[in-house]
């Protein structure tokens, strides 16, 4: 695997993006062996200049526009879909607010080898990030502990080799042309959010084998827990909003989400979507202590 194209989408993080782009370029630096990347950035309506910033700084990243409505979701299958014209051997999907170490292209590599050794094919490697405060595991791999009721717990790196997963995080998510070949990229009916969880699911199915890495990647911090706070204290016509609104609830990707994976749970996730509504504090105080 030589030719690897990274795919971002942004959106009025310019700092992040930037450095996000920055730890990329120093990992390939510190990579021992020859890696050709190519970065696909879609700057979905950027109103503070991250697009003109990036073109400035890293003049070889490839940047596409977007309409301003693509969010995550679509923001990534845009930069994809125009990544998938170059034919490349892997496709690494980063968050922009994610900072990387100089080990990503080793460990991802790592982790490619034994996966080619074990399953005799390529798959699909999740790097597991930091929250930088906390020190805890923010972003990466999960496994079901119950699949009926959808619950998982997340796989902690053990810093000796990689582990399955049933679930990955697009924080840091390589995909192996292998596994392109076979599912294609990220499905669409997702807005922003689950549309990872998604893929790794579908690879799942496929036989593609799902790894996370056998060390953290990088940084990354977990502020979905500011949402759920701000949702309970808005007014019912503005808690009603937030549930569809991509950045908020994101009703219509978990609805996608259920649909596609567990659509015994359909029903009850739909239900429980205007509960939160009429109910916010029991909502919240009950996602609180999980």
């Amino acid at each position: 695997m030589q030719r690897v194209a990274i795919l971002l989408t942004c959106f009025n993080r310019k700092e992040k993006t930037l450095s996000a782009l920055k730890g990329v370029f120093d990992a390939q630096k510190e990579f021992k062996n020859e890696l050709d990347l190519i970065v696909y950035l879609t700057d979905d309506g950027c109103t503070d200049g991250t697009g003109e910033a990036v073109r400035a700084r890293f003049p070889e990243v490839k940047v596409l526009l977007g309409n301003g409505h693509l969010y995550w979701a679509g923001g990534m299958r845009n930069s994809w879909s125009k990544a998938l014209q170059g034919n490349y051997d892997g496709y690494l999907l980063l968050n922009d607010d994610t900072e990387t170490y100089t080990s990503l292209f080793t460990e991802l590599f790592v982790t490619h080898s034994y996966c080619l050794k074990k399953y005799g094919q390529g798959g699909i490697y999740i790097g597991s990030t930091l929250d930088k405060e906390t020190q805890k595991l923010s972003y990466g791999g999960a496994v079901f502990t119950n699949k009926v009721m959808a619950h998982y717990v997340k796989v902690i790196p053990n810093k000796s080799e990689p582990q399955e997963c049933e679930l990955g995080n697009a924080n840091i998510m390589l995909v192996h042309k292998d596994a392109v070949n076979k599912i294609g990229m990220l499905s669409k009916g997702y807005v922003h959010g689950l549309a990872d969880f998604d893929y790794t699911l579908k690879a799942k199915k496929a036989g593609v084998p799902v790894l996370i890495t056998p060390n953290f990647l990088g940084d990354c911090t977990n502020d979905h827990s500011d949402t759920y706070q701000r949702f309970a204290k808005l007014p019912f016509g503005k808690r009603l909003k937030m549930l569809y609104n991509p950045v908020g609830l994101d009703f219509k990707s978990h609805l996608a989400y259920m649909k596609n994976h567990f659509p015994y749970r359909l029903p009850f996730v739909f239900l429980m979507g205007y509960l939160k509504v009429l109910f916010p504090n029991f909502y919240l105080n009950k996602r609180l202590k999980q």
